[in-house]
């Protein structure tokens, strides 16, 4: 990788990791997750999400166009730790506990997009590209109302688990 020495070198490598989390997510991590899942609330959430995500990906290479420059990816470490985590314990877990488990991996996806997202939306701001920004602050509006969802299954599947678990 060059050396990165301007805000909007900065900017475009942060944009390309986005798109590759993005694009990831939506064509393989989400639909992996669906068909693991199996609650039906949890299974539409995914649904929705990834029709979202694939949206995102796509103001996302709006953003490139903007900028003048082609769409490019790069590897998303986060995401891929954090789908290596997962894999590492899916197999591990119990039944039951598994929705429980797939549940908090998917808000700590969503917190990385969160703050992925904050970080493009401050240097996008500060470059002064408003057009950008408002395309950026979309996808992060609509990945804080999928946290705000995943943490409500979330404690639901809990305490039904913990129900059966204690009874």
């Amino acid at each position: 990788m060059p050396k990165i020495e301007t805000p909007r070198q900065l900017f475009l490598e942060e944009l390309a990791d986005i798109l590759f989390a993005e694009q990831t997510l939506a064509e393989k991590v989400l639909p992996e997750l669906r068909e693991e899942v199996t609650d039906p609330e949890f299974r539409q959430g995914i649904e929705k999400h990834l029709e979202q995500t694939r949206q995102h990906a796509e103001r996302v290479e709006e953003v490139f166009d903007l900028f003048g420059e082609k769409p490019e990816t790069e590897t998303c470490e986060g995401l891929m730790g954090l789908k290596k985590e997962h894999d590492g314990m899916v197999d591990d877990l119990d039944p039951e506990l598994a929705d429980v488990f797939d549940a908090g991996a998917a808000a700590r996806t969503e917190h990385y997009e969160i703050a992925a997202y904050d970080g493009l939306i401050n240097i996008a701001r500060a470059l002064g590209e408003s057009e950008a920004v408002s395309l950026l602050e979309e996808n992060l509006k609509e990945e804080k109302e999928t946290l705000r969802e995943i943490e409500s299954i979330s404690k639901r599947l809990s305490k039904e688990v913990a129900g059966r678990v204690s009874a």
